[in-house]
């Protein structure tokens, strides 16, 4: 590991962005262009003393998760990604993978819809990313750990997760949890992410079990969603996914009708939810 070429490298990452480039608001007036060191912990999901250290040259090493979410709240390239790894003594994921870095661009895409909550997943269910309104409709999936943050394993294992969603509604989500999964795992006969990730469920949720078992299959389009939200009440939300070129990431984005309640719903949620998840400024 390079301790002083990593933390050069990580204070010019984050010299270069700005607050409104990753869905931020710049707040009072900065002395230094740039996020501040507290602001890209926040993204990363790790405490701001250990970014700092990081920076200082004095930080452990970090783990490949860390350094995956390093990548992501600095908005890296994929070159620029396979670098910070060498830089940490990693070796880079492998391109052919699904892999968990992305692109500057759908990132790009995601910190600008600031009124509507989105995410980036994987095929398989990983969260990568959520821009902040996603974060408050639905909890930040990134502050879990690594096994908590699949919404597939999260929604079938966890039980805080059927609080998410009306408890009318959940038959329906798990038949389409499940008839997605199906259709992933058998696009990918070869990968062992998906086989193993059925494999798991079915050993450890009766309810995934019992529906794997009837064999239906749906690829994961366009649908509408409601959402439980303990301060907000029910939003009934419309799910759009765009799928990148490579079919492994998906844009995941939850809109309202202009004019019907879920529509003043999400606004108020927009004030509301985002005063805990603001930055503060020193």
């Amino acid at each position: 590991m390079n301790r002083a070429e990593l933390a050069d490298f990580l204070r010019r990452a984050r010299s270069r962005l700005r607050p409104s480039d990753v869905g931020l608001t710049a707040g009072a007036r900065r002395r230094t262009p740039g996020l501040r060191r507290e602001e890209v912990a926040q993204l990363a999901g790790m405490s701001v003393d250990y970014y700092t250290r990081l920076e200082q040259s004095r930080g452990p090493r970090p783990s490949r998760q860390m350094l995956t979410a390093l990548a992501r709240a600095l908005r890296l390239t994929e070159d620029e990604h396979d670098h910070l790894f060498h830089l940490a003594g990693e070796e880079p994921s492998r391109r052919e993978a699904t892999g968990a870095h992305v692109r500057p661009g759908l990132l790009l895409v995601l910190d600008r819809l600031h009124d509507t909550p989105a995410m980036v997943v994987t095929d398989c269910g990983e969260v990568l990313a959520q821009n902040a309104l996603s974060r408050a409709l639905s909890g930040d999936v990134l502050a879990r750990p690594p096994r908590g943050r699949n919404m597939i394993r999260h929604f079938f294992v966890d039980p805080a997760a059927q609080e998410l969603f009306p408890p009318e509604d959940r038959p329906q989500r798990a038949r389409e949890q499940v008839a997605g999964l199906r259709a992933v795992a058998a696009s990918r006969p070869a990968d062992p992410e998906p086989a193993a990730l059925v494999a798991e469920l079915r050993a450890t949720s009766p309810e995934f079990a019992r529906l794997w078992d009837e064999h239906e299959v749906a690829v994961r389009r366009a649908s509408t969603k409601r959402f439980r939200h303990p301060a907000i009440g029910i939003l009934e939300l419309d799910c759009e996914v765009l799928v990148n070129s490579d079919h492994n990431q998906r844009l995941v984005i939850h809109t309202a009708r202009p004019g019907t309640e879920s529509y003043e719903r999400l606004r108020l949620l927009r004030v509301v939810g985002l005063q805990n998840l603001a930055p503060t400024d020193p």
